[in-house]
């Protein structure tokens, strides 16, 4: 295992250094993934392969809580954690470069062509409740840390979805808590691990395509048994509509109202949503852009298809 040298990340929400110090079991799964590239959506097909059952035993979050979210005090999340006797499966947008990299745990990412991951992002922050959201991290942690960005207040939100889209290309490689860079560098920490065998790339596009499929191969790798006749009810309970439908239960950090309504948290889950914003000169300079902060092996992977160009 190796400690010394991670990386942080931090913002308003989340603080990656509540991971040092977690201890692990053996069959621990860490479902880390840039933020809207299916994260929910992973941790409920963890959620149906561990319990085998939509019935879930209590909330998504509950379940599978962000152990890097500052809504909540550490101290009880690890507690709660350490009580749970299923399999367990921790949420993180953290990259492989600021977690306790653990051969017994078994970590699934998940990538998404980031044009969609910004349009996406851009729902996510006009669904949040920022009142909410600091109301519970000062009751979790305080606000002492963040005093000058409260100060300053929010920054302007442009008017133009095609200029936050540009807001959300240009910013630096990893400020959190989402941006293009910040979604290639995660997906690049462990590309470059995509090897190891407890590394389980994931990617949206074929969770779209191929959902039955994908959950079969996760199971697999998680080394989960499914009786046949149990499948058809996991797989429809694992498609956009139905977590849209159960979103009370399924979208995060419901206890405490961060989103101005849950079902808007699953707002399209759409692939190629992006045609409608761009034009053929946005997507050269898009890519021109995604040349500066990847390998060209993890962007050919990422956006698939470039005939989309």
């Amino acid at each position: 295992m190796v400690s010394e040298g991670l990386v942080e990340y931090k913002s308003l929400v989340m603080d990656s250094t509540r991971w040092v110090g977690f201890v692990h079991r053996d069959d621990d799964i860490v479902i880390s993934t840039p933020p809207k590239c299916g994260t929910t959506w992973t941790q409920m097909i963890c959620a149906l392969l561990i319990f085998q059952t939509p019935r879930l035993p209590a909330s998504l979050d509950q379940l599978s809580p962000w152990l890097d979210m500052l809504t909540r005090d550490r101290d009880d999340v690890v507690a709660d954690l350490d009580r749970q006797q299923h399999r367990r499966f921790i949420k993180t947008h953290t990259g492989l470069d600021g977690l306790t990299y653990d051969e017994r745990v078994t970590y699934v990412v998940v990538g998404r062509d980031p044009r969609d991951v910004g349009l996406s992002w851009d729902n996510h922050m006009a669904n949040m409740n920022f009142e909410t959201i600091l109301d519970a991290r000062a009751a979790a942690v305080g606000l002492e840390d963040i005093a000058d960005m409260l100060a300053e207040g929010p920054p302007p939100r442009a008017p133009e979805p095609i200029d936050r889209f540009w807001k959300w290309v240009d910013d630096a490689p990893i400020p959190g808590p989402s941006s293009l860079g910040g979604a290639l560098h995660h997906l690049s920490t462990f590309w470059a691990a995509k090897d190891r065998s407890n590394v389980v790339l994931l990617h949206y596009d074929d969770l779209k395509t191929d959902l039955e499929g994908q959950m079969r191969m996760l199971a697999g790798r998680l080394g989960i048994q499914v009786p046949e006749s149990t499948w058809p009810e996991l797989v429809e309970a694992a498609t956009f509509d139905s977590m849209r439908q159960h979103a009370d239960v399924t979208a995060p950090d419901t206890a405490h109202a961060i989103w101005r309504d849950n079902k808007q948290f699953f707002n399209k889950g759409l692939s190629g949503q992006w045609r409608d914003l761009l034009s053929a000169d946005d997507v050269d300079r898009y890519f021109r852009r995604v040349a500066e902060l990847a390998p060209e092996d993890l962007t050919a992977w990422v956006h698939r298809d470039r005939a989309g160009r």
